[in-house]
């Protein structure tokens, strides 16, 4: 947990571990004073918090962010996690996310691949073509019918949108893709994960 002010307003980090404690259940975390702007946090359980409801949680901290290692158990798992939280913090920071909230889980693959940013970019660049410049509803509607398997109706259900709609935005995407996306499903989920994490320049 950090804040980006060198200097943060008295009690956001303490506001954002209660937030934090608060949507994982648990009554008292350990902290862990590294500096003026960063704290390290530990929680006991056995699941991560949910970050949607957290990042709510810090819209009256501005400037403070969060990384979330994921769950382990006994010293080596105590130390994973936190090699793994400092891991999303370095990634959120090298490609300058203006995401608040991020757990390891959601940002590994992307850690992987953006190791050496210039290469992410030209990998993004070379793979997505036009979509990469295209309107984030159209790449997140892409994205979520990957994750849906490539299944219409049920990507269209997790978009809340109807299905011929999201049909014309599978259209318009294939026509601003470089190759079909029958044809390269997997490098264009990989390409607009690590998009989404991706701040602007």
């Amino acid at each position: 947990m950090w804040s980006e002010e060198p200097a943060p307003e008295p009690g956001h980090l303490e506001r954002a571990t209660e937030a934090l404690a608060q949507t994982a259940g648990v009554q008292q975390p350990l902290t862990v004073i590294v500096g003026a702007a960063t704290l390290w946090v530990w929680l006991p359980g056995p699941a991560a918090p949910d970050t949607g409801p957290l990042s709510r949680l810090l819209d009256p901290l501005p400037g403070v962010r969060i990384a979330v290692g994921p769950p382990a158990r006994g010293r080596e798992g105590f130390r994973r996690s936190h090699l793994a939280a400092l891991t999303t913090q370095r990634m959120l920071a090298r490609l300058r996310s203006p995401r608040r909230v991020a757990g390891f889980d959601d940002v590994q693959l992307s850690s992987l691949i953006s190791q050496d940013v210039e290469q992410a970019d030209e990998f993004v660049k070379t793979t997505l073509g036009d979509l990469a410049t295209a309107s984030p509803e159209l790449r997140h509607a892409v994205l979520t019918y990957i994750q849906a398997q490539c299944n219409t109706t049920r990507a269209a259900g997790r978009l809340y949108t109807h299905r011929n709609t999201l049909l014309r935005q599978l259209d318009r995407a294939d026509r601003l893709l470089p190759k079909p996306l029958e044809d390269n499903t997997v490098k264009v989920a990989v390409a607009l994960d690590l998009l989404q994490w991706r701040g602007s320049d």
